[in-house]
């Protein structure tokens, strides 16, 4: 197999669809930086299965649909279709049907990448693998890049080995390798966890076995207990009983001796009732007694807490006399001491108004020479504020109308040279050729390949329905085809290992005696606990151990009542008879042991699910399954297998006839298929040309004229702004011509704030020596005022003291 054609669609650089035949030979692609070069080789290697968006160049795979343009918006869906020549048939038994493969990849934004090989989906890895058969694919030594040649030299053996394998061809076969091992250590897995799982369940297993032991020992001490617990009642009842006629006895005493009592308890009851009537009289002495006592106790109580009073109120008034001659004394010293105090605040006050005599004088002056000499400093102010703000507006007047003059003459010869390059531009756009004719043409032209794509489309639909439908019908047959075969393989592997298994060494010399025996199903067990191992024994007499052949017993004793013999559903040689006639099947098995013991010599009782009752009182519990057991169900499945076989094998034959007709009319879609998208293909390509030609004309036609109705506005434009500015230089000249002198005005503003400064300088000093005889005028009234306060005070103390001398006395003398 080799390359013969790369198609792209939305794949990074390449929007449009685009078609790259590898012709036989060498192929070169040759153009500048960023055409797109090393996009079909990226396009080859992620067609062929590359997962990693880092060898894409990308930081995700979406990054390889094309993200659009300032012209084109992006594109959704990306598209990349590799055919092979496949006319050797070399590809895989799975691919050999067609001489050329169409190998597709398509990714949606979001929605990840599929896989199409000739229409149909498949996985990325038979996609890898069907290019490691023919010695390539996505990270294939054969795709040499830069700096790849010292890497091979300079390669781990192990590289050099992936190197030969694939230059042998074998790179496909390791590739599959990986996959079984891949599958191998699945299954190793699987498999311990499977003995894990085995080796937990053989534990509950004999844990379960060992439950049914308990459970069994549990019922039979159940029985005994239960028995035990009846002997146990039944002498309780016995020892109540006798205990019931002793309390009969006791309590035909206990009412005698109650009768008793209460005759005794009758005559005491007469005795308390004369003794009560006598009990009102005497009460009634007792309480006017006690009432006496309790009034004169409490006469006692109240004159011992008068005389307590007395005397503490006594002690109270003696130390009451001693403070308050104390109080008087300090009281005295107190008027004392304010009459002192009162002298000395007043000669202080005089002094003080003294001193005020001439106070408001020296204010009133001060105060007027401070107002004359601020008023005069804040004209000064305003007058040089004005007269500077003055002088500034006309500079910075100035300063702009230069500026502005600068900036105007500038603008006026740009503008002039602007509608000049418009004007020689307009012309050129008057004198070119109108591209009208050519535009119909195209627009004609895009209309016909619109159309015939719409219809080509439609085919495409179709027949992709088509295929669709036959893919269905194809897959539905495979399946059914598949589970027929595979339903028929099961049945005949079963049918031949059970074949082996019960075929033996010896069965055709000494066929066993469980071979010629044929039970109804269901009743194995029941017949491989009756004979055990027994049945293995043939009926030859020239064996070491044999079933000898004897009459029939002519009057065989009777099985217990429910039992049915097991020579009922057994069919088998004469020579069981004796032993399967005096063998009874039951089914309830809860009866089983009940019945055993009516068992006479040599019979047996068996149930279906294998539990034995022997007459000599051998029990086996159900569940033991023997091997002769096990061989029975095995022939019976063994027949009903060699039975069902033929009808599934002929309806595997007839599901592989239908799967052969669905690969035939799917084969056929898909050709139909492909060769409706090799026409859309074309079409597609066409009408993009053609859009894109009429695309281009009718830009061009709307340019031009946008250009020329675009030029003849500016140029009128142009002319406004130019006389515009003329009006305006003409304005700032005449303006600035009105200016005079700036500099003489700026040395008298000079002078005129040396003055400002002196004058602050001697209106600060006034301001201090006005606010110094201020602060002492204030100091002066503050303390009259703080010794008229304390005069009040001292004089409030001296009528207080008198006050509390008036009171002591009184308070002494009461």
């Amino acid at each position: 197999m080799h390359f013969s054609r790369l198609r792209l669609t939305g794949f990074k650089s390449f929007v449009e669809p685009t078609e790259l035949h590898i012709e036989p030979g060498l192929t070169g692609v040759v153009g500048p930086n960023g055409c797109g070069k090393s996009n079909l080789v990226e396009a080859l290697r992620w067609v062929m299965g590359e997962s990693s968006a880092k060898q894409m160049r990308g930081g995700e795979m979406d990054d390889v649909i094309f993200g659009g343009t300032a012209e084109r918006p992006a594109r959704n869906l990306a598209e990349v279709i590799l055919t092979l020549d496949n006319a050797d048939l070399s590809a895989p038994p799975t691919f050999n049907n067609e001489t050329e493969l169409d190998v597709l990849r398509r990714i949606e934004r979001g929605s990840g990448s599929t896989y199409r090989i000739n229409g149909r989906e498949n996985r990325a890895r038979d996609v890898q693998t069907l290019f490691a058969d023919v010695s390539s694919g996505a990270r294939s030594t054969a795709l040499v890049s830069q700096g790849r040649i010292g890497a091979i030299i300079n390669a781990k053996p192990s590289d050099r080995r992936h190197l030969l394998e694939e230059a042998a061809g074998i790179g496909g076969l390791h590739s599959r390798r990986h996959e079984a091992e891949l599958r191998l250590r699945a299954a190793e897995n699987n498999l311990e966890r499977l003995d894990d799982l085995m080796g937990s369940l053989e534990e509950q297993l004999r844990g379960l076995k060992r439950q049914a032991r308990q459970a069994t020992r549990y019922r039979n001490l159940s029985d005994h207990v239960r028995r035990a617990e009846g002997i146990l009642l039944h002498q309780r009842w016995t020892d109540a009983k006798a205990r019931i006629e002793a309390a009969r006895a006791d309590l035909k005493q206990a009412e005698e001796t109650v009768a008793e009592t209460t005759r005794a308890a009758a005559a005491a009851s007469a005795t308390q009732a004369d003794a009560s009537a006598v009990m009102p009289q005497l009460r009634q002495t007792s309480a006017e007694t006690g009432a006496a006592l309790q009034r004169i106790l409490v006469a006692r109580d109240a004159l011992d807490a008068e005389e307590k009073r007395l005397e503490a109120a006594r002690d109270m008034l003696q130390s009451r006399m001693v403070q308050i001659d104390g109080d008087m004394e300090r009281e005295a010293a107190l008027a004392t001491d304010a009459a002192g105090a009162r002298d000395r605040l007043s000669a202080e006050a005089d002094q003080i108004l003294a001193a005020q005599a001439d106070e408001a004088a020296e204010l009133e002056l001060s105060s007027e020479r401070l107002t004359q000499t601020s008023g005069e400093v804040n004209d000064f102010e305003e007058d040089l504020g004005e007269l500077t703000r003055t002088v500034v507006a006309e500079e910075t007047r100035q300063g702009e109308l230069n500026r502005r003059i600068d900036d105007l003459d500038k603008r006026r010869d740009r503008l002039a040279q602007q509608r000049s390059e418009a004007a020689s531009e307009r012309n050129q756009i008057a004198e070119s050729d109108s591209p009208s004719g050519s535009l119909a043409i195209a627009h004609s032209a895009t209309s016909d390949t619109r159309e015939r794509l719409e219809a080509t489309r439609a085919q495409v639909l179709e027949a992709e329905q088509a295929r669709t439908t036959r893919q269905a019908a194809e897959d539905d047959a495979r399946q059914v085809y598949q589970a027929a075969e595979a339903e028929a393989a099961k049945r005949r592997a079963a049918a031949s290992a059970l074949s082996e298994i019960l075929q033996t060494e010896d069965a055709d010399l000494w066929p066993s005696m469980v071979d010629a025996i044929a039970v109804e199903p269901g009743y194995e067990v029941a017949l491989g606990a009756a004979l055990g191992d027994d049945l293995v024994a043939p009926a030859d007499e020239a064996a070491p151990v044999f079933w000898r052949s004897l009459d029939p017993y002519p009057d065989p004793p009777a099985l217990p009542r429910g039992a049915s013999p097991l020579i009922d559903i057994v069919k088998g040689p004469p020579v069981l008879q004796r032993r399967l006639s005096q063998i009874g099947l039951i089914g309830n098995e809860a009866d089983g042991a009940m019945m055993a013991k009516d068992l006479l010599q040599g019979q047996r009782l068996v149930s279906k699910s294998g539990a034995l009752w022997r007459w000599d009182g051998f029990t086996t519990d159900s569940g033991a399954v023997t091997s002769a057991a096990n061989r029975l169900a095995q022939r019976n499945k063994l027949d009903d297998l060699q039975t069902e076989l033929p009808g599934l094998e002929d309806r595997a034959q007839a599901a592989r006839t239908r799967l052969e007709d669905a690969g035939a009319a799917l084969v056929d879609a898909t050709t139909r298929e492909k060769q409706a998208r090799e026409l859309l293909w074309n079409t597609d390509r066409q009408f993009q040309e053609a859009r894109d030609t009429e695309n281009s004309l009718t830009q061009a036609a709307a340019d031009a004229r946008s250009r020329h109705d675009a030029i003849t506005t500016l140029m009128e434009r142009l002319g406004q702004d130019v006389a515009e500015v003329e009006e305006q230089l003409a304005a700032a000249r005449t303006e600035l011509n009105q200016f005079g002198d700036l500099a003489a005005r700026r040395d008298d503003v000079a002078e005129r704030r040396d003055e400002l400064t002196e004058q602050r300088a001697a209106l600060a000093e006034r301001q201090r020596e006005h606010d110094r005889l201020s602060s002492e005028s204030a100091a002066r009234r503050q303390r009259l005022k703080n010794i008229e306060a304390d005069n009040d005070s001292w004089r409030s103390r001296s009528q207080n003291a008198d006050q509390h001398q008036r009171e002591l006395n009184e308070r002494r003398n009461h």
